[in-house]
């Protein structure tokens, strides 16, 4: 999730834990315990580009990490805020444990994959429920959170957890009937479905990118479940990634090729080359609009390159303005 959200859930969160005196002061440290495991995003190479993607939402979002995370937070918030709100080191580190907590169970909540179990287990949990930015579910969070500061009631605390879970429920629900749409149009193309995905596009829980793999491609639509009656946006399609096929000069042995492999685990192996460019290799999860293929990030091969020499990752959002103008067409339709 955005770190906005992540700060005011892990500001909510540790608020509901304290008395109401010191609820501006849990909701600073839970906040900012709650945005730090993102500070894997500086874990970064100038030759590696792909270094970047490989380690954010790992080791740091670990559910076994959190102790270690927390007390990392309080070493620093501790001098910083604890002494001089004369808190205990004890209590800053149970609310940074609190923040801590929350980040890594939210991230799962989307579509991009946390490894919850790192070092036993590189699974990438995404349960797509949520997108990774969604004012609906954060706004009404981020006021309740700052009337229950300025008011010192719980109150707020307890309404805002309340509607944390109604937008949740919503989204678990609006993903179960979205595949169920999902399976249908498969079904209604008599295709093999090998697996089926869905995931909320930008920003809404009402517009659903559908996903599924069949022998041969990958297809993409959009849907919208509603109560009485759904709509279907017809997608793209395209050719899976076959190495040989695709890319018959490459050295198996190459470090382009080791790239590929990592690019595709983080990509859940849902890769296809670019039609728009057939040295690009894409992220088929992830686009502007949720019917299209054309992706906002991926990796670019040179025939050219040498052995030990990496990919270059790059990412696109050119058409981002007219894309969400399109995008909200989509969801009052």
């Amino acid at each position: 999730m955005d770190p906005v959200t992540q700060g005011v859930l892990g500001a909510v969160v540790t608020q509901s834990q304290v008395k109401p005196k010191q609820l501006a002061q849990a909701a600073c440290i839970g906040a900012m315990a709650g945005m730090a495991p993102d500070l894997d995003v500086l874990i970064r190479s100038a030759t590696d580009p792909l270094l970047a993607i490989e380690f954010h939402r790992h080791f740091t979002h670990s559910l076994f990490f959190i102790p270690f995370g927390a007390l990392i937070c309080s070493l620093v918030l501790y001098p910083l805020l604890g002494k001089r709100w004369q808190l205990s080191f004890k209590s800053v580190y149970l609310w940074s444990f609190i923040g801590y907590a929350t980040h890594a169970l939210l991230d799962a909540c989307t579509s991009y994959g946390t490894q919850l179990f790192w070092p036993f287990s590189s699974q990438r949990f995404a349960w797509d429920t949520i997108s990774v930015v969604d004012p609906a579910f954060t706004l009404p969070v981020l006021i309740l959170c700052f009337l229950a500061c300025k008011r010192q009631s719980k109150t707020f605390i307890y309404a805002s957890i309340a509607w944390m879970a109604i937008y949740m429920s919503i989204g678990h629900l609006q993903h179960d009937r979205a595949k169920a749409l999902g399976e249908q149009l498969a079904q209604q193309r008599g295709h093999e479905v090998l697996r089926l995905e869905v995931k909320p596009s930008f920003g809404n829980l009402a517009v659903w990118k559908v996903i599924y793999e069949t022998p041969t491609h990958f297809y993409v639509d959009a849907v919208k479940p509603g109560l009485s009656q759904s709509r279907t946006w017809t997608g793209d399609k395209v050719v899976k990634l076959d190495l040989n096929q695709h890319f018959p000069w490459l050295d198996q042995d190459s470090r382009q090729a080791h790239d590929i492999a990592r690019f595709s685990w983080f990509s859940g192996d849902y890769v296809a080359v670019d039609p728009l460019n057939e040295l690009q290799i894409v992220d088929i999860r992830y686009s502007l609009l949720p019917q299209d293929i054309k992706p906002i990030w991926g990796i670019k091969l040179s025939p050219q390159a040498a052995t030990d020499q990496h990919v270059q990752y790059y990412t696109s959002r050119e058409d981002s303005r007219q894309a969400l103008g399109t995008l909200i067409e989509m969801i009052f339709e």
